[in-house]
């Protein structure tokens, strides 16, 4: 990095050393338009959609990235929303509404997909600023500051268009340009690849998951019920209000995790928490059953368990997070498993031997895809900030002042 530093230090002074000019997008680029929105224009995901329907979630890391959870389009509505984009190959991206700031280019054929209205579709004026350039500056803090400070919205916040066209951005010599984009695609190129070896070991986990807990009648194993091998604590939880609480460093649980801090605590010792109700209990976006340690809080929002090992209830830790609970949740708006029906739930017991195997290996694996302190998180959260430090320094010039 300092080898390249230095070669675009030498580029500024040779090529610009009465500073950079900055210039408003709107007047280094051809256009700027968005996408459409299917309200009164066509549909999404009918029998005939092939095509993706690119909104603010397929905008990761410098691309476009489509899943099984990108709405379909068909063919005629690729013609419908191409008549207003005039999406092209190296376009930048931009979300402008809800999470506003996500960058990418447009680096695959554009022939089937095409945008949201909360996409900005802006076409560069090539010959003054490359479009990986201009999505790097788009994505930093030269531009945030701008466009972050008016925005617009009060639920749901957005940019508009005549606000993107008026920040201004520095436009050094192409060749510095190249230099720089060159320089900050390497680091995302590292993230991607880190990314990918994450989701890998991630299903990798998943798989080991599914074998390790899935027992045949030949190996010795039981199954039972919670209240026959867990003592259930509910009983000394107490939900606190907001404003009757008092500030401290006692983690104060809810449902989903800590809620808040406070200055005195109930339980001391080694727990499994089981989310009482909440949409997540048939959503699943975060774990329902997670382990706490030490002096805590607890609301009536989550089942308080004790078991004997830890073997014990990190093993029921990873099998209720990994099983279907929705025969066993009731209510409609408000989803809810009752401690009766908690106590319903068959869970496996085999061996102790047999529990620490299988919690020695999974918890190794957990480690690598989950601990942010360590493993593939903790290294993914190093390169990025190592990215955002080198990209702030690399798009910082000297403003040329006529």
């Amino acid at each position: 990095m300092t080898k390249h530093q230095s070669q675009i230090e030498k580029l500024i002074a040779e090529k610009c050393s009465k500073g950079v000019e900055f210039r408003e997008l709107g007047v280094i680029t051809k256009s700027i338009k968005t996408g459409l929105n299917p309200r009164q224009n066509f549909r999404l995901n009918t029998p005939d959609a092939t095509n993706f329907y690119v909104t603010v979630k397929e905008i990761t890391s410098g691309k476009v990235q489509f899943s099984d959870k990108t709405d379909k389009i068909n063919d005629e509505a690729v013609r419908i929303i191409q008549n207003r984009s005039d999406l092209e190959l190296n376009d930048v991206l931009f979300s402008g509404i809800g999470t506003i700031g996500k960058v990418a280019l447009a680096d695959i054929p554009t022939n089937n997909w095409n945008c949201s209205e909360s996409v900005f579709i802006i076409k560069p004026k090539q010959e003054t600023i490359l479009p990986r350039y201009l999505m790097y500056i788009l994505g930093s803090d030269i531009a945030k500051d701008q466009y972050q400070s008016q925005s617009v919205g009060s639920t749901l916040k957005g940019v508009r268009m005549a606000t993107l066209a008026s920040i201004k951005i520095p436009v050094p010599p192409l060749e510095i340009q190249q230099e720089i984009a060159s320089i900050l695609d390497a680091f995302t190129e590292l993230e991607a690849e880190l990314e990918a070896e994450l989701e890998a070991r991630g299903k990798q986990y998943e798989h080991y998951r599914s074998e390790l807990l899935t027992f045949n009648e030949s190996e010795r194993v039981r199954w039972t019920t919670l209240d026959r091998i867990s003592i259930n604590l509910d009983s000394k939880r107490k939900p606190v209000t907001r404003s009757a609480r008092t500030a401290g460093n006692v983690p104060y649980y809810g449902a989903s995790g800590i809620v808040d801090y406070v200055s005195d605590y109930i339980f001391e010792g080694d727990y499994l928490l089981v989310s009482e109700d909440g949409a997540n209990l048939l959503a699943r976006t975060t774990p329902i059953a997670f382990s706490i340690s030490g002096k805590t809080w607890v609301n009536n929002h989550a089942h308080v368990l004790k078991f004997e090992s830890y073997a014990m209830r990190r093993l029921i830790e990873i099998y209720l997070n990994s099983i279907d609970l929705r025969s066993y949740v009731s209510g409609g708006a408000q989803p809810k498993l009752n401690k009766t029906n908690l106590n319903k739930i068959p869970v496996p017991v085999p061996s102790e031997e047999e529990q620490e195997h299988i919690v020695s290996i999974l918890d190794k694996f957990d480690a690598l895809v989950n601990d942010k302190s360590e493993g593939l998180p903790a290294e993914i959260s190093a390169r990025r900030k190592q990215y955002e430090y080198y990209r702030g320094k690399l798009l910082t010039f000297p403003e040329y002042v006529s």
